[in-house]
């Protein structure tokens, strides 16, 4: 019978978070380095289901996964939760014979998970990322041999997890890749900011991806990202920089440009999209997509802040049907936070927390990430747990599964 170990201290959970966004790994595509591993580790141990799983502060995604269909769950229904707070490799022979983890979805519904392994994904410095995870619809066991090679597949996982820090383009597209973008956005920012120069920041989805591969194959889709990338470059000066930040998500540097200028250049990107023409073995089709403009005009005092306006104008953007570009507007006095890395729960009263990463911070307010924003009421009260006190909070805006919140 298993044992589930404690919670960690919160200290050590927001400097393990810390870790993983250094990493920068978080919804990113997927890679063959990593699809490789879980491919050959369902091999070796004639597992129905593989995934290399990180978590951070209220969700498991899966960076690759063999056997399933969906990309993450909320952390409280993870094995991996116990994975890395054991911080050594994780064996559920039986989970629905386990008290610990037979009421978990994954054991009660689809998929079904019977048995469980998993090994810590340790980085060098000692931080715990997540678990290579092996897993079976029928009760089994890992002979210590076995474990073993469980081990040195996590170990491999991590050293290809160090070396797509050194990565700096996106091996299909050819754009910048995301650790790339953020260490040049992060040096023009910073003499924007001593030269007192203005910059904006685009980003951009494109509309329905997930409909193009599903009808016409992922061969088209790959086109239509590589060809997007290149109608865009064909568009922007040789000092701006386009990079891949997700699966068909992209952003887009313009430096000594004001947010004006940055939005006629977001207008001229979206037209060139939409001018293309694809097609497959279905037909012929086009393509949208949807675009937010942030500029250091708009209060942003660093790249996560730049970002985060820029993904807020995005996905108002596409709540107002896509297909179109919307402006970030100038911070609010007092709106201005730092970047963090922590774990929180949102407290409505009546149901059960709800976890959240807290992704920006001030002593007014905060940027909270939750797997729904859907049926959140207008306020509710947070708990950092490394920061002792709960906040009341009020809701400023909703972006997707984003919250932006105001204290008091």
């Amino acid at each position: 019978m298993s044992v589930v170990c404690p919670a960690p201290s919160a200290a050590s959970e927001d400097a393990r978070l810390g870790a993983l966004l250094r990493y920068d790994v978080m919804d990113t595509p997927a890679e063959q380095s990593f699809d490789r591993i879980t491919r050959l580790a369902q091999k070796m141990f004639r597992a129905s289901f593989v995934t290399v799983s990180l978590l951070d502060g209220h969700r498991q995604w899966f960076k690759s996964k063999q056997g399933l269909s969906f990309s993450e769950t909320p952390r409280s229904e993870a094995f991996c939760d116990v994975t890395i707070r054991q911080a050594t490799p994780l064996v559920v022979p039986d989970a629905r014979a386990d008290p610990a983890y037979a009421s978990l979805p994954l054991v009660t519904g689809e998929p079904f998970i019977r048995f469980y392994a998993g090994a810590p994904l340790r980085t060098p410095e000692g931080y715990i990322l997540g678990a290579l995870c092996v897993m079976d619809r029928e009760p089994r066991s890992l002979s210590a041999e076995e474990i073993d090679m469980l081990v040195d597949l996590s170990d491999i996982v991590v050293g290809q997890l160090q070396l797509r820090q050194l990565a700096d383009t996106d091996p299909l597209t050819g754009a910048l890749s995301r650790r790339a973008f953020r260490d040049l956005a992060a040096r023009e920012l910073s003499l924007s900011r001593r030269y007192r120069r203005e910059l904006a920041l685009l980003t951009f989805d494109l509309d329905y991806f997930k409909s193009i591969n599903d009808t016409h194959g992922h061969a088209a889709g790959d086109d239509v990202l590589v060809r997007s990338v290149d109608a865009c470059k064909a568009e922007l000066r040789n000092s701006d920089s386009i990079a891949r930040l997700g699966g068909e998500e992209f952003a887009v540097l313009l430096p000594h440009t004001g947010a004006a200028a940055a939005r006629d250049v977001a207008e001229r990107l979206r037209r060139a999209l939409g001018a293309q023409s694809f097609g497959s073995g279905r037909g012929r089709f086009h393509i949208s997509a949807s675009f937010g403009v942030a500029s250091t005009r708009a209060g942003a005092s660093d790249l996560d802040n730049l970002l985060r306006r820029a993904d807020e104008a995005l996905y108002r953007a596409k709540a107002k049907g896509r297909d179109r570009c919307e402006t970030a507007p100038d911070c609010l006095p007092g709106q201005t936070q730092r970047s963090v890395a922590k774990r929180g729960r949102i407290v409505v009263e009546g149901v059960p927390a709800i976890d959240c990463t807290v992704r920006g911070l001030s002593n007014n307010g905060a940027n909270l990430e939750v797997l729904s924003a859907e049926g959140l009421p207008a306020s509710f009260v947070l708990a950092l747990d490394a920061d002792g006190p709960t906040r009341s909070c009020r809701v400023l805006s909703r972006a997707g599964r984003r919250l932006e919140v105001a204290f008091g």
